[in-house]
């Protein structure tokens, strides 16, 4: 049942929150743009939260998010907090009710205050992530100059694997699926930023590019693991007549959670931001599910990078940063080729490109891992920290002599 529907029941049969739907979500969307947003997390009940399994709408389970809903209206009234939306997410046993902060308070402040509350499990502020980016034998017409066909002896390893079986989650902004390097290419895309521009963007467009472009179709350039599938979910959106992209703790939650609930492999994050608690906790289930995730680091500040320091998160930088960090892999990241909308090609700096590098790599490493039973998880095939050596990477889930991989491009 849908939150619109729960609080015109709530309404009818209460007379607990405003008078009519329309009025809460009006003061919501009106107020979004100006006034500070909060988390307010509250648990679901045994009767609803079933482990793996997705929300679903059962008697029950209506019957629950009723009182949930009941109470954070009380919540909201008694703070004096306006109640915008609710998105329940079974895969870590929370309802993320979302409230704005209306009368001066900061986010910090509100959310400190509900924090306290009994019954509410956390809250905390909608932080905001930033894109790890600067823009500037295969028939692939730019393959020769993809950094990954050299260094990477990218032909060599597609001879192993291409990353057939595994599905990777780009959580990014919207990628154009009509690009000529993706058409025949398996893409799902979905849209976890509401009221935005439905138009192609660069960044995602561009990770997607590094990690799936089409191999061998005569242009542009060849994907890391053009054989796997990609869940494209858009949770991030480029800021206009800024020229960054940008996300939010429930734009970035909510991918998270369609990523969780469709069993992805790999989980690209080509992003940093504050430390946030909701993220770490989809995160943290995500890796218990065996599950690779891949983050980019923040190169001005490499050592409290969110959510690359995260334990079990693979941390990636570009070669800017120097190789000597001990607690970070290098990747290529700088004069990139890749997609661009509307068609195009063009040249990529950054973290965010490293990332994509090896979130294609992992998939590449899983597959392999799989087929020959050796059980190690991408990270530790990764080897130690420091600039990749693929093909000793992939030597060590399969048959192929890294030293072979290294004569041929």
């Amino acid at each position: 049942m849908s939150f619109r529907c729960i609080l015109l029941a709530l309404c009818l049969s209460f007379g607990c929150i405003p008078a009519t739907v329309s009025a809460v979500q009006a003061a919501g969307e009106s107020q979004q743009a100006e006034a500070p947003r909060i988390l307010v997390m509250l648990r679901l009940g045994p009767d609803h939260f079933h482990s793996g399994s997705s929300y679903g709408g059962e008697y029950g389970d209506t019957i629950s998010q009723a009182a949930r809903l009941r109470f954070a209206s009380k919540l909201a009234r008694e703070h004096g907090l306006t109640l915008v939306d609710n998105w329940p997410m079974p895969s870590i046993g929370v309802d993320c009710i979302v409230m704005s902060v209306n009368d001066g308070r900061t986010a910090q402040a509100a959310a400190a205050e509900l924090s306290k509350v009994n019954g509410v499990e956390w809250s905390q502020p909608i932080n905001e992530f930033e894109m790890q980016s600067a823009a500037i034998s295969y028939n692939d017409q730019l393959s020769p100059a993809q950094p990954a066909t050299s260094r990477w002896h990218l032909n060599s390893l597609h001879r192993f694997a291409t990353g057939r079986g595994q599905t990777i989650a780009i959580i990014d902004s919207r990628i154009d699926t009509t690009h000529p390097d993706f058409v025949g290419q398996s893409i799902r895309v979905e849209d976890f930023v509401p009221g935005t521009s439905r138009s192609a963007e660069r960044h995602g467009t561009g990770i997607a590019g590094i990690i799936a472009a089409k191999a061998n179709n005569a242009v542009g350039i060849v994907g890391i693991a053009p054989g796997a599938k990609i869940l494209g979910l858009r949770a991030c959106w480029e800021r206009a007549g800024a020229g960054n992209t940008v996300c939010d703790s429930l734009s970035l939650a909510k991918a998270m959670v369609f990523a969780l609930e469709h069993k992805a492999d790999v989980i690209n994050l080509s992003l940093t931001g504050p430390s946030d608690r909701l993220l770490s906790t989809l995160i943290t289930t995500g890796l218990s599910r065996g599950m690779t995730v891949v983050a980019a680091v923040d190169q001005d500040h490499p050592d409290q990078s969110f959510p690359s320091s995260l334990a079990g998160v693979i941390p990636v930088a570009n070669e800017r940063l120097s190789a000597r960090r001990g607690s970070v892999y290098m990747a290529p990241g700088l004069d990139i080729p890749t997609t661009e909308p509307e068609g195009k090609w063009g040249l990529v700096n950054g973290s965010s490109y490293a990332a994509a590098h090896v979130s294609g790599l992992a998939a590449l490493l899983r597959q392999l891992s799989a087929r020959h039973g050796a059980g190690r998880s991408a990270v530790t095939a990764l080897g130690p920290h420091g600039t990749i050596d693929a093909c000793a990477a992939v030597a060590r889930v399969s048959a192929l002599d890294a030293g072979t991989c290294r004569s041929h491009n």
